[in-house]
């Protein structure tokens, strides 16, 4: 693609990365063929080719409309153009540089600017969220069914295991995860104290920095960032293996952090490391598959559907690991139709693209419940969440299955 930026970005860091990546798009199209919002929506607009040209037109001088706005703001950033695209677009990098640019030209109507505000006061301070969400589970029955949907029912996390082992590994505790399912992290602990490796959870350490990020106060999600990385440094300088991710959403944005700081003189070292560092749940357990069969023996034979959320299989590029550890130790994995399309939880997407997040959520529910699962599992607080509001069937995170596995007496 030939590009001709203007010269008020051209020759700055975003600039740059953004022509790079404008030039390697070769407009073939595959990508509108796997695009959740193309494909329920039908506008070249709402696909990633067609918002690639938008940024370009913006990038190139001309102003950003609010009908720019909207079709970056319909994009679920789900990526899974980029499993898709043959020439390597980093679309989800474009993506950022170009809603921050028409974030600045164009302002939002003032009911969009309140709700946004809000997901980017409360959702990142543990503080704000926790007291919010006690409150909304104690109220549950009486809220509207929009607001039942984003509360699950109160979960006890059961307990945090205390043995100490020569193994350790840091958790990021996460923001939201601790009130919403706080029994998530918990298992975590208890599967790897089972394994032989000490969970430890760092005081200082939050949000990851993707929710203020991705909703362009992207200054503040940076800053969100180096708290976690100053927060996490004295374990790492003490030999923790590895940083340790129970939601995937987390885990995309944590192994990015050496590209997001590359900049900052002072960080830029220390983010590479924690990025190196950063593993995806499942891709830490399949070290111990061998000791699982042999703990698991039978304890495991339930049918489950499969939902690889898209930051992932198309984010982390993470496919496989965990339905191959789940069927070594019994347990009948089925992955349904379309499995490589978002679920429309997206993060903050289903608060602020209600009708789209929930077109996606029920054909994602009609095709996992086609495969007559006796649950659903995933890897993401959002997911779950968003997947269990439109279900009867149990939708829980992988990890709580091997944890209640491993509690059955021998």
């Amino acid at each position: 693609m030939q590009t001709n930026l203007a010269d008020f970005i051209k020759d700055s860091r975003e600039g740059k990365e953004a022509d790079h990546i404008l030039r390697s798009c070769v407009h073939c199209g595959f990508c509108t063929a796997t695009c959740p919002t193309y494909q329920l929506l039908g506008d070249e607009l709402d696909g990633p080719r067609g918002r690639i040209y938008l940024i370009k037109q913006v990038l190139e001088g001309k102003p950003a409309t609010l009908k720019t706005l909207q079709h970056l703001d319909r994009c679920l950033t789900c990526r899974n153009c980029e499993t898709t695209c043959p020439s390597g677009v980093q679309y989800g990098r474009l993506v950022d540089i170009g809603r921050k640019l028409v974030e600045q030209q164009v302002q939002r109507p003032w009911s969009e600017r309140l709700v946004r505000g809000a997901l980017k006061t409360v959702l990142p301070r543990k503080w704000l969220f926790a007291p919010a969400m006690k409150a909304g589970q104690t109220l549950r029955p009486l809220l509207p069914q929009a607001l039942q949907n984003k509360v699950p029912p109160a979960q006890a996390a059961g307990i945090w295991p205390q043995r100490r082992h020569a193994r350790q590994m840091l958790l990021l505790d996460g923001c939201v995860q601790p009130s919403m399912a706080p029994n998530i992290n918990a298992a975590t602990a208890r599967v790897l104290d089972a394994l032989g490796v000490q969970l430890l959870v760092a005081a200082g350490a939050g949000c990851c920095g993707a929710i203020r990020y991705h909703l362009n106060q992207q200054e503040d999600g940076l800053d969100d960032m180096r708290r976690n990385i100053d927060a996490w440094w004295p374990a790492v300088e003490a030999g923790a293996e590895a940083i340790v991710m129970t939601a995937s959403g987390c885990g995309v944005t944590v192994k990015d952090y050496g590209h997001l700081l590359a900049h900052d003189t002072a960080y830029a070292a220390k983010a590479q490391r924690i990025s190196a560092l950063t593993r995806d749940l499942s891709e830490i357990l399949p070290e111990f598959e061998t000791t699982l069969v042999a703990r698991l023996a039978g304890k495991t034979r339930q049918r489950i559907a499969w939902h690889p959320p898209c930051t992932l299989q198309h984010g982390q590029q993470i496919r496989g690991k965990v339905e191959g550890l789940l069927r070594a130790v019994g347990v009948d994995v089925q992955l349904c139709a379309d499995s490589h399309l978002c679920c429309g939880s997206a993060g903050t997407y289903s608060v602020l693209q209600p009708k789209l997040a929930y077109q996606l959520r029920d054909n994602k529910l009609n095709n996992l419940l086609a495969t007559k699962p006796d649950r659903i599992l995933s890897a993401n607080i959002g997911c779950l969440t968003h997947l269990q509001s439109g279900t009867a069937t149990p939708v829980q995170h992988w990890i709580e299955l091997l944890d209640r596995a491993l509690q059955e007496p021998a």
